[in-house]
């Protein structure tokens, strides 16, 4: 019996149906759960467990020279990436024991010399989850690669305090 018989694609459809059905019936529980997760943070309680860093390192795609360029932005600075301001209000990382993510809230503006300027993104941006919260530009696109403190972790763990001996 050949394998495109009207038996087979019936059996092959009814698979890729439950297949489909499976996949879509997992996908409003994990769209909900991360809804949820960046409602939380987004009310300003930042990632649980998290500390804050001084410096947000970012990256930014300008799709019409295809050139990916990398530059630190400080917490309450604004950097150029082409016509795109880009202020970091908040830099969030968790700590070496727990699985990696670092967060960022971000206020990017779109300065056009021929029209005015517009808030084209203001909110979180995850590092482990970029598409979660996307900047939409036809031109450019930027995420959080990671935050960075100033300071040096063994100085981040005394907390600055010194002990004399």
């Amino acid at each position: 019996m050949p394998m495109s018989s009207p038996e087979f694609q019936l059996a092959e459809s009814r698979e890729l149906n439950l297949s489909v059905e499976r996949i879509e019936s997992r996908l409003p529980r994990r769209a909900a759960c991360l809804a949820a997760w960046a409602l939380l943070v987004g009310l300003g309680a930042g990632l649980p467990g998290a500390a804050r860093a001084e410096t947000a390192v970012l990256q930014g795609l300008d799709k019409i020279t295809a050139r990916i360029s990398t530059f630190e932005v400080p917490v309450n600075q604004t950097a150029e990436f082409g016509s795109l301001e880009i202020t970091v209000r908040r830099c969030d990382k968790t700590p070496p024991e727990e699985p990696p993510e670092s967060a960022a809230f971000l206020e990017i503006v779109d300065n056009r010399p021929d029209s005015p300027s517009v808030l084209l993104f203001s909110g979180w941006m995850f590092a482990s989850s970029p598409a979660v919260s996307a900047l939409e530009h036809p031109v450019y696109d930027v995420w959080v690669t990671d935050c960075k403190p100033d300071l040096p972790p063994e100085e981040l763990e005394s907390d600055g305090a010194e002990i004399e001996n």
